[in-house]
């Protein structure tokens, strides 16, 4: 038998949309909406973080044919988290958007606040400074300063970069960088110059607020 969030106590992501909106909810609450109900053994924000979970690792296409192997995630489901995707994909594009200081870069990553693990994400803008690509590049290392330049400039290269933005959460809260902040920054400028495609600054954010590399005069040098 199926458990409904609706028939737990707890607070409704459905009341808390009609009462915050939307932006107020965290992703696994979205997808406890679109799921609208868990299955057997398993309630439905349990598998709303297994679906997540998928997208984080599977973002560049979201396949009905790989989302019913998630135990919970029959057909209909599939369906529904499919089509939203492609809609999304259609309607909502942050392509195109001009990147102009540190604070234009937040929607594109805020969704990512309150996530327990680390996510590295890479962000390819053209020579007008628009975004041509995000994309999560690692996701639960212990420290930022696990991540390969390699990973990070591979996307860059084929999007045909004319920059980089690099930025990645801190699950504590604290935005200031931590020496290992420092020294992956050193490490992917050092590649950056090699490849002749400028990172323009490294942001370290979380619902606290953020951290600018560049704001804070430590993008050169």
């Amino acid at each position: 038998m199926e458990t409904n969030y609706q028939e737990s106590s707890s607070c409704l992501p459905r009341e808390k949309l009609f009462l915050q909106g939307a932006g107020a909810l965290s992703d696994s609450e979205l997808l406890a909406i679109l799921l609208g109900s868990g299955s057997a053994g398993q309630d439905v924000f349990t598998l709303s973080h297994k679906v997540l979970k998928f997208i984080d690792a599977n973002q560049e296409s979201l396949s009905p044919q790989e989302l019913i192997k998630i135990r919970g995630i029959g057909k209909a489901k599939a369906a529904l988290l499919g089509a939203m995707w492609e809609f999304a994909r259609r309607r909502i594009r942050p392509e195109g958007q001009k990147i102009r200081c540190a604070r234009d870069i937040l929607p594109l990553v805020h969704h990512l606040n309150d996530r327990k693990q680390e996510h590295f994400i890479q962000i390819s803008l053209n020579g007008a400074h628009e975004v041509i690509k995000t994309r999560i590049v690692t996701v639960g290392l212990a420290n930022a300063a696990q991540v390969h330049p390699r990973e990070v400039f591979y996307g860059a290269i084929s999007d045909c970069a004319a920059a980089v933005i690099v930025a990645h959460n801190h699950p504590s809260g604290e935005t200031t960088p931590s020496q290992e902040d420092l020294q992956v920054t050193r490490k992917l400028r050092g590649a950056a110059a090699t490849l002749a495609i400028p990172l323009l600054d490294h942001i370290i954010f979380s619902r606290r607020g953020y951290y600018s590399f560049l704001e804070n005069g430590q993008m050169c040098g």
